[in-house]
């Protein structure tokens, strides 16, 4: 199971629905750069709940179809340049969701249900925009009581980054129950760590709360600094003049080309 992240990007093929977190929540970026060479497009992805830095790469390098989302942005370094101008151009297609919507879409597949409904959106123009939600009465009232119904996200991979994982294949991914989500709706997770621990992290009362079982787990990869720019929690901060310095450089195609360049030279050192 143990791997590497080019390894496990060549499990990802052309038109895949594809997971990816929110950026506190463990971003996988050692995954962007060989997700990039290795050249799979038309992919869907699906923030959970919100999309950023990974997600802008993965637009600028050409990959990305679609995007379902309740937000984009680069935090303090501001907008998500190749987002905002994908979407200007039409070149890819965005799905605007709410981030308990997107929630519900993974709680249903999770559940193996087709549906969740949902009420929080009745009266909002997200719903003007999503043909694919529906709008019914409440079977279990007298009429005049709308509901929305949130079909099943059931993403073909899914894709973050943890603190550790054990030898057979367990994964500790604390307080962040998002990625257990991911997980449980996607047909594959593909998750890079920081670190392999000896012993089994169910069988240690201090993590087992906190751990995804190897059950929901595909493959792993060793990634130490496996998010940054992005910080992970617990282990180290955001570097925010690196995300500014990005979200300065992608504002044109030839700073982009520049600084993905830069930052693959970086790695091969």
């Amino acid at each position: 199971m143990l791997s590497n992240p080019r390894a496990l990007a060549g499990a990802i093929t052309s038109g895949m629905r594809v997971a990816l977190p929110v950026d506190y929540a463990g971003v996988s970026m050692a995954m962007t750069r060989p997700m990039i060479d290795h050249g799979a497009g038309d992919l869907d992805l699906v923030c959970v709940p919100t999309g950023g830095l990974q997600v802008d790469q993965l637009i600028g390098a050409g990959l990305v179809r679609s995007v379902e989302t309740s937000a984009m942005s680069l935090g303090e370094a501001g907008g998500a340049p190749h987002f905002n101008h994908a979407v200007k151009e039409g070149a890819i297609l965005v799905k605007g969701a709410t981030c308990p919507a997107i929630h519900a879409g993974l709680m249903a597949a999770q559940k193996g249900s087709p549906f969740v409904p949902m009420r929080g959106l009745i009266g909002t123009d997200v719903l003007h925009h999503r043909a694919d939600w529906r709008i019914i009465d409440n079977p279990f009232a007298d009429g005049g009581d709308p509901i929305v119904l949130i079909p099943a996200i059931k993403p073909d991979v899914a894709i973050f980054h943890a603190a550790m994982a054990d030898k057979h294949g367990n994964v500790w991914i604390g307080r962040r129950r998002e990625l257990a989500a991911m997980a449980y709706a996607s047909t594959t997770t593909l998750v890079t760590v920081e670190r392999i621990v000896e012993g089994s992290l169910l069988a240690d009362e201090m993590t087992a709360a906190g751990t995804l079982p190897a059950l929901y787990v595909t493959a792993i990869a060793l990634a130490p600094k496996g998010a940054w720019p992005y910080g992970l929690w617990g282990e180290y901060a955001p570097d925010t003049p690196e995300l500014l310095l990005y979200g300065k450089a992608a504002r044109t195609a030839e700073g982009f080309a520049d600084y993905m360049a830069t930052q693959q030279a970086e790695t091969v050192k």
